[in-house]
């Protein structure tokens, strides 16, 4: 869908890397996940172009603009769609670029007539340090990326540069234990937003089932709101968003009717069918955390169903790092269809596969480790009858799984 969508827009789009692909381009914006040996990279650098990265390219963008930059472990995409559907529900026309496909728009960006500029900030390189933040955003700080950072302190302090950047105000979540330690170290102006009794912009009242129902208070208003989306982890986003547009000038009240018309990004519990009563959603989360919340969201939903994971596991480093993280998370789970590892930038270490989820779990039953990608959408359709779910996970390319699942469900 994206590629079609580019070339509508006059985009020419090539499948696989050639030096011919580089054409008469007189820059070249490429991504951290570009591996050094790439030809048109080479040929670039041949030719003493311009190379820039694509936080570069996102920075010189908004420079004019006043920039909401949304940055966290988890739930940036949905943030980000949440502020943006706000805006664009107060006719603010704003630009944007978001990590993931608005449901209700149909597309992850815009350029936009008005002052204001919201993006999804990547903090997995430190990239996001480059931009020109009026409003920051922190959803949390749960560690990762620690292959590129090395510790937990320098996965701290990068979030606390990136705020320090900030020419207005950090939103700050009252919650998270990383953001909390992170907060220490920020010397701008903070607006908070979680369930604690301290928190500027507090979350209260928290009802969830195929919806997630709650109260927002701040100062001495407090109003409640109703998101069309499941998991107690979108309330805390809700507030999140919430936050951010107080800090951006707007009244509570309006914030939370605009937030509340969110209808979901693209890969985030996304359902893509229904096979002999079994339903196929997709989800993106790659990290613990997000497995957890995405899993208990799912459970709100599929009531007295069971839930079956396709997980993929995204990363060598991240596997080795948090194989026991991933398999107590799991553990939400009725039964599990374990992938192998999606390298993406990474070379295959040793020793690592899917495998080390499987041998961390205290529950081994109802782990099934399938390292043949053909062979998982039976096994998947196997374990799911009526009322069931069936959820491929991860941020690799599960996803082009659940045709097969489908196709498996009807035979």
């Amino acid at each position: 869908p994206n590629i079609l969508s580019l070339e509508a827009l006059g985009a020419k789009i090539a499948i696989g890397h050639d030096e011919a692909n580089l054409g008469d381009a007189d820059t070249v914006v490429v991504t951290s996940a570009l591996w050094p040996t790439n030809p048109e990279y080479l040929l670039a650098k041949k030719r003493n172009l311009p190379i820039i990265h694509r936080s570069q390219a996102l920075a010189h963008l908004a420079s004019e603009k006043r920039l909401v930059s949304v940055a966290g472990a988890h739930g940036k995409t949905t943030s980000t769609g949440m502020i943006i559907t706000a805006l664009l529900g107060m006719n603010q026309d704003p630009s944007f670029v978001n990590g993931g496909v608005i449901s209700a728009i149909g597309s992850s960006s815009q350029s936009g007539k008005g002052d204001l500029f919201v993006i999804e900030a990547d903090e997995s390189d430190g990239s996001f340090l480059l931009y020109d933040t009026a409003i920051a955003l922190i959803t949390n700080v749960d560690p990762d990326h620690l292959d590129h950072y090395g510790s937990i302190e320098a996965f701290h302090q990068v979030f606390a540069d990136f705020a320090n950047k900030s020419k207005e105000l950090v939103v700050i979540n009252s919650d998270d234990f990383g953001a909390k330690a992170v907060a220490k170290l920020i010397t701008k102006p903070m607006l908070t937003f979680g369930e604690a009794t301290s928190a500027d912009v507090r979350v209260s009242e928290i009802s969830e089932d195929a919806q997630v129902s709650f109260s927002l208070s701040y100062r001495q208003e407090s109003y409640s709101a109703t998101l069309s989306i499941a998991g107690r982890h979108n309330a805390i986003n809700a507030a999140g968003a919430v936050a951010t547009l107080i800090g951006l000038g707007f009244g509570l009240e309006e914030s939370i009717k605009e937030v509340a018309n969110f209808g979901g990004t693209e890969r985030r519990f996304e359902l893509h069918g229904e096979r002999r009563g079994v339903k196929v959603y997709d989800d993106f989360a790659h990290h613990p955390t997000e497995v957890s919340a995405a899993l208990n969201g799912a459970r709100a939903v599929v009531g007295d169903g069971k839930i079956v994971t396709v997980f993929q596991p995204h990363l060598y480093s991240r596997t080795r790092l948090f194989a026991k993280e991933f398999a107590k998370a799991l553990e939400a789970s009725d039964e599990v269809v374990l992938l192998d590892i999606y390298a993406a930038r990474e070379d295959p270490e040793p020793g690592v596969t899917g495998e080390l989820i499987l041998n961390a779990s205290s529950n081994q039953d109802k782990i099934h480790y399938v390292n043949n990608w053909s062979d998982a959408p039976a096994v998947a359709a196997r374990l799911a009858g009526a009322g069931d779910f069936i959820v491929t996970m991860g941020c690799g390319d599960v996803y082009k799984m659940v045709p097969e699942i489908l196709e498996a469900l009807e035979s």
